[in-house]
C-alpha cells in the first residue's frame, strides 16, 4: 500500500474489532490478550507505532457501565429478587463484559490511528 492510498477509516475500526491488522486485515493485532505486535505476520506493517494508553479501558468502562447500569433498573422493575444474587451476577457479568471487550476496543484504536496515519502509522 503506497503512502498516497486512501486508508477506509469503517474498514479499519471493523478490522480492529476483529483483532485484525488495519492494513490487510487478515494478520493479529495482539498477542497474549493485550499486547500489541511489532509487526502483522501477513502483511509486515510496523505496528510498534500503535500508542493506545488508557483509551481502549476508558472506552470499556463507559460502555460496560452503560450496558449493565440500565440492567438494574429492568431487573427491579419487572422482578422481586434478592439484592445479593442480582449484585453478584451483575457484577459477573460485568467482568465478563469487559474482558471480552477491552481488547476489541484496543484493535479498534489501533484501526483508526492507522487510518488517521497518526503515531508514524
Amino acid at each position: 500500500m503506497s503512502e498516497e492510498d486512501e486508508r477506509s477509516t469503517k474498514q479499519a475500526i471493523v478490522r480492529g474489532f476483529m483483532l485484525r491488522c488495519p492494513s490487510c486485515g487478515v494478520g493479529k493485532t495482539l498477542h497474549s490478550y493485550l499486547k500489541v505486535k511489532d509487526k502483522c505476520s501477513h502483511c509486515g506493517i510496523d505496528l510498534t507505532h500503535a500508542r493506545t494508553d488508557d483509551g481502549p479501558a476508558y472506552f470499556t468502562l463507559m460502555a460496560v457501565v452503560a450496558i449493565i447500569f440500565p440492567m438494574f433498573a429492568i431487573i427491579y422493575a419487572n422482578y422481586d429478587p434478592s439484592p445479593l444474587v442480582v449484585a453478584l451476577s451483575l457484577m459477573g457479568a460485568a467482568t465478563g463484559l469487559a474482558l471480552w471487550l477491552l481488547p476489541r476496543v484496543k484493535g479498534v484504536f489501533i484501526g483508526l490511528q492507522w487510518a488517521a496515519r497518526l503515531y508514524g502509522f
